[in-house]
């Protein structure tokens, strides 16, 4: 009965209209495009850093904004940052679920189908907003022997693309019926839907995978309070997880470790490839998980 509702209030959702933006000029942009498509939620200045940091590491690629912001203030905010920055922006119809997982996994199924299945891409990839490059990088690479490439994450013998980092070549997978939520009865977490349209059927061990790292965001803090994650050359706030009263110092660290990439108002400073790049400054590195 749950799967039916859930599946009800993802086809009621997607026939929902976005509250701005043009979804139609998304469409026409995208075409033929490699496409990341970032879902934000009421965070700003991660909006701010990412798309400078995309620009500077990843500045082949298209980068549309998904705003999945409740409120109006936010949203008005990371609206400005796509303008002044001459991005794709749309805003979501209001997403009826309080769950993280569950409205984010929504926000890609309406992407996916009002705007990456008609618009077709080249390619398309989604991201985090609080995920950002720091060297130059091209995900979409890999799409050159595979169908897909990202962050693989596992639940018993079943494992998926987490939904923060993950890239499809559009062709493979335009026929494919993609569902990006969450299949929470097997274990999945956001994108984990897609096991049984599409992942089941590769071998894992036949596809590279995006390499990560967890390290807690300063030495002394243990790594479940307040984790960071590597994925390559990308650092992950990982916002959602550890304790609250660490955001704000975690926000600070992983300001200071963006800095020598971000100009004094998040703009991104130098060229992508006038040097070799380097990670970072980090906190003391933990033991991978």
């Amino acid at each position: 009965m749950k799967t039916a509702r859930y599946r009800a209030i993802d086809r009621w959702y997607v026939s929902r209209r976005a509250r701005d933006g043009s979804p139609a000029g998304a469409r026409s942009a995208i075409r033929g495009r490699k496409v990341i498509t970032t879902v934000a939620f009421s965070d700003p200045q991660a909006i701010e850093w990412q798309a400078a940091l995309l620009a500077k590491y990843v500045p082949h690629a298209l980068h549309l904004i998904l705003d999945n912001s409740p409120d109006e203030g936010p949203s008005a905010a990371i609206c400005d940052i796509a303008d002044r920055r001459g991005l794709l922006y749309l805003r979501l119809p209001a997403n009826p679920w309080q769950s993280p997982s569950r409205s984010h996994g929504l926000a890609l199924n309406w992407v996916w189908r009002n705007i990456i299945l008609p618009g077709e891409p080249e390619a398309f990839g989604f991201l985090d907003d609080d995920l950002f490059p720091t060297a130059p990088d091209d995900p979409f690479a890999h799409l050159d022997d595979q169908n897909f490439y990202g962050l693989v994450r596992t639940a018993g013998p079943r494992w998926f693309l987490w939904a923060g980092f993950c890239f499809y070549r559009f062709d493979a997978v335009r026929m494919v019926p993609l569902d990006f939520g969450q299949d929470w009865f097997v274990g999945l977490d956001t994108g984990g839907g897609n096991w049984n349209s599409l992942y089941k059927y590769v071998a894992r061990e036949s596809i590279a995978e995006a390499p990560t790292e967890w390290i807690p965001f300063e030495p002394g803090v243990d790594l479940a309070d307040g984790p960071l994650q590597w994925c390559g050359s990308w650092i992950h706030e990982v916002g959602v997880m550890g304790r609250p009263e660490f955001a704000a110092r975690k926000r600070e660290v992983v300001a200071g470790m963006l800095a020598a990439h971000l100009g004094p108002t998040g703009e991104e400073t130098g060229g992508g490839d006038s040097a070799t790049p380097q990670r970072p400054a980090r906190p003391e590195a933990a033991p991978r998980e």
